[in-house]
């Protein structure tokens, strides 16, 4: 790493310093569950109120609670917390978002380890909610304690969300906060959501493709499998519908190289059984198609392709097809290539990793795109290993530093130019 100038020495060697704090921070919020009720657990407040007194413990005491209500979950809310430090300026405000929730352990026979008890390895935290999202709950609160601890004031008013509900839809976490505190946030402020990345890096989230799940149900007449000309079999209408949904890449064939890949993408996924044995042709057939559509087109667009794809196949093949969507979000505006927190976040990127990080598009949606909706400006970015989800779940330990110092970066840009 290239030298740097004061106060960003201070606050980089006093990152480093703590990175055995931010192991055993990780280690104890791997061992509170915060599992949405929907995922069989009680919510994130056991977690929160941990975090909140450590924060508390630290220094950082300015720290707004927003509960969002939820009957089946711990005393009755799903707590989001708002953390601040004020800088030399409240012009506009530097935000990271990080959630609390995590995602169920999955089959336990694929762990190597209690993934409730994270383990330290090779380098790695080992455990349920490490790489998501806790390393960046673990950057975003650390970059703040660095700043209390060095005396350092940042450029701007820097805020720490860490928020519920994120892996079952934010309709309890962010979502909420926009919706009945939307006089937070500024188009004018600087958004950080650690969240997503590569990692080597380089990667800086700016656009998101529209999002759209396709239910179809494909009705028939069954009977037996020996009399077939007696019935109207519905599976083998919608394999051919499968087929026929392949026409939807020549129709949406624009190409935009801001997205890996580069192009709208239509993919068959999951399929209901139909009949439970072999001599019996199906009456209902039932699969899905997960869609993800350039931002140059309208859902509306595709939805009306779909309906006259399946009105060929009901023609040819007698059957009826009914088309549900069970995901269906529009791509938000995206955030410009060289809008500040984009601009912020390459040269910090640049100064701790020396990676030359550019603006890209993905076809995975994120809580930037409440923030984008809501006319606010945000980047999603950090530098993981991408096994969110995954048994063995872990976040590298360096990253998880690095990222603290690009944060740290951010908040005294103008300070360390001197303006």
């Amino acid at each position: 790493m290239p030298s740097v100038p004061a106060p960003l020495d201070r606050l980089f060697s006093r990152i480093d310093a703590l990175e055995g704090e931010m192991v055993d921070f990780q280690k104890s919020i791997t061992a509170i569950p915060a599992l949405s009720p929907i995922n069989g657990g009680s919510g994130e407040w056991d977690k929160a109120m941990h975090v909140k007194a450590w924060l508390e413990s630290h220094g950082l005491s300015d720290i707004r609670q927003i509960d969002a209500p939820d009957p089946d979950a711990k005393n009755g809310v799903r707590p989001n917390l708002i953390v601040t430090i004020p800088g030399r300026s409240d012009d506009r405000t530097i935000w990271f978002m990080a959630h609390l929730d995590v995602v169920p352990e999955g089959d336990r026979k694929l762990w190597d380890s209690d993934p409730w008890q994270a383990e330290v390895r090779d380098g790695m935290i080992y455990g349920r909610g490490t790489e998501d999202n806790q390393q960046g709950v673990t950057s975003s609160v650390f970059v703040l304690r660095a700043l209390v601890e060095e005396g350092v004031t940042p450029d701007y008013t820097v805020r720490v969300i860490l928020a519920a509900d994120e892996e079952t839809g934010s309709g309890l976490g962010l979502d909420y906060l926009l919706e009945h505190h939307g006089d937070l946030f500024r188009p004018e402020d600087l958004v950080v959501v650690p969240d997503a990345g590569l990692p080597d890096s380089s990667m800086i989230e700016v656009a998101e493709k529209s999002i759209v799940w396709f239910r179809f149900r494909t009705l028939g007449k069954s009977c037996h499998g020996s009399e077939p000309q007696q019935g109207i079999n519905a599976f083998d209408a919608a394999s051919d519908l499968v087929v026929r949904l392949r026409q939807l890449y020549q129709l949406f064939d624009a190409r935009d190289e801001v997205f890996a890949p580069p192009i709208s993408t239509f993919a068959p996924t999951r399929k209901e059984a139909n009949v439970p044995n072999v001599n019996t042709i199906p009456g209902e057939d039932i699969f899905y198609l997960d869609c993800r559509l350039l931002p140059a087109y309208a859902v509306t667009e595709l939805e009306q392709a779909v309906r006259r794809i399946c009105d060929g196949v009901e023609r040819d093949f007698g059957v009826t097809i009914e088309i549900t969507t069970t995901q269906r979000a529009e791509a938000a505006p995206p955030t410009a290539p060289d809008a500040p927190v984009v601009t912020g976040l390459q040269e910090g990127i640049a100064t701790v990793y020396g990676v030359d990080a550019q603006p890209m598009g993905i076809g995975g949606g994120t809580v930037a795109a409440f923030f984008r909706r809501a006319g606010v400006p945000a980047a999603v970015w950090s530098t993981i290993e991408d096994v969110c989800h995954q048994p063995n779940e872990h976040c590298r330990i360096r990253s998880m530093v690095n990222d603290t110092k690009v944060f740290a970066h951010l908040c005294v840009r103008n300070a360390i130019r001197g303006t």
